[in-house]
C-alpha cells in the first residue's frame, strides 16, 4: 500500500516527457528508470497513462504514483509554453483502473489555452475529491504579451495562486532566481509548491543550489526529471536531492554524495 501526501517532503521523479518529445535521452528504458528511482529512494513518480499501463507491476503498491490526466500535441507540432491545445486524455475511472495514488494536470497562465486548463483542471480536482485522490497541479507563465518575462516571480505567483484557486493540492512550478523572489511563490500559495525541474542544468552543482533557495523560501521539494536520469548518476542525484530535501543539508553535504 501506497500514499502520495501532498504536505509532505518530497522528491517527485518525473517521466512524463516522452508523451510530447517521443524518444527522450535517459528515457529510453522507463522500466530501468523507475527501478533506479525506487532503489535510490524517490518518493513518488509522476509520468503518463502508457508507462504505468506498461510497468504496473513496477510501480502501483511499490511508489506513489501520479498519473498525467492532460496533454497536447507533441513538440512536431507546437513548442513548449506556446500550446494552442490542450485537453483532458485520462478519467478518474481511467485513475482507478490503474491504481495510482495522485493526479497531475496543467494551468498554462496567459496561453491561449488558459482557459482550457482551468477548465481541466477544475474538473478533475472536483472528481479528484470524491476519489480521494491528491492533485498536483504544474502551474507556469507563458510568455507573451502581457507576460513578457515568464520567470518573473509575480507571474509564477500568481499562476501558482490560480491552480490553488482551481483544486490544486500541491502546485508545481519553475524556480524564479533567489530565495527571496521564490518566497513571494510560496508565501502566496496555500498550499504546498514544490519545484520543477526544467531542462538539464549546466552542472549538478547549480541544481542543488537552486533547490537549496526553493527550500528555504518554504518549498516543500522538487518534481524532476531530466536533472535525474539524464545525470551521469541518477541515483547518486537522488541520494544528494534526499539529503536537502529530507535531511535538511547544504549543498555542500548533498554535493559530496555526487563523489
Amino acid at each position: 500500500m501506497t500514499t502520495y501526501t501532498p504536505d509532505a517532503p518530497q522528491l517527485v521523479l518525473a517521466m512524463d516527457h516522452a508523451r510530447l518529445m517521443g524518444v527522450v535521452p535517459g528515457l529510453e528504458d522507463p522500466g530501468e528508470t523507475i527501478e533506479m528511482a525506487i532503489e535510490a529512494g524517490v518518493d513518488a513518480i509522476m509520468t503518463s497513462y502508457g508507462v504505468i499501463k506498461r510497468y504496473r507491476d513496477q510501480l502501483i503498491g511499490r511508489v506513489p504514483t501520479l498519473l498525467r490526466v492532460d496533454g497536447g500535441p507533441s513538440v512536431y507540432r507546437e513548442d513548449w509554453l506556446a500550446n494552442t491545445q490542450w485537453r483532458l486524455l485520462h478519467t478518474i475511472d481511467d485513475a482507478q483502473a490503474l491504481g495510482v495514488d495522485g493526479l497531475c494536470s496543467m494551468v498554462f497562465l496567459g496561453s491561449e489555452v488558459e482557459m482550457d486548463t482551468l477548465a481541466i483542471t477544475a474538473e478533475i480536482a472536483r472528481h479528484a475529491l470524491d476519489a480521494s485522490l491528491p492533485l498536483m497541479v504544474e502551474a507556469l507563465p507563458c510568455p507573451g504579451a502581457r507576460i513578457p518575462d515568464p520567470n518573473d516571480a509575480q507571474a509564477m505567483a500568481d499562476a501558482c495562486r490560480l491552480a490553488f484557486e482551481h483544486g490544486a493540492d500541491v502546485v508545481k512550478t519553475y524556480a524564479t532566481g533567489d530565495a527571496e523572489s521564490f518566497a513571494r511563490v510560496t508565501g502566496g500559495c496555500p498550499v504546498p509548491v514544490v519545484v520543477a525541474g526544467g531542462p538539464k542544468m549546466d552542472t549538478e552543482t547549480a541544481m542543488l543550489q537552486v533547490v537549496k533557495e526553493t527550500l528555504d523560501a518554504g518549498g516543500r521539494g522538487v518534481v524532476f526529471g531530466r536533472n535525474v536520469w539524464q545525470a551521469p548518476n541518477p541515483a547518486a542525484v537522488i541520494g544528494a536531492l534526499r539529503n536537502l530535501i529530507h535531511d535538511g543539508g547544504t549543498v555542500e553535504s548533498a554535493s559530496a554524495l555526487l563523489a
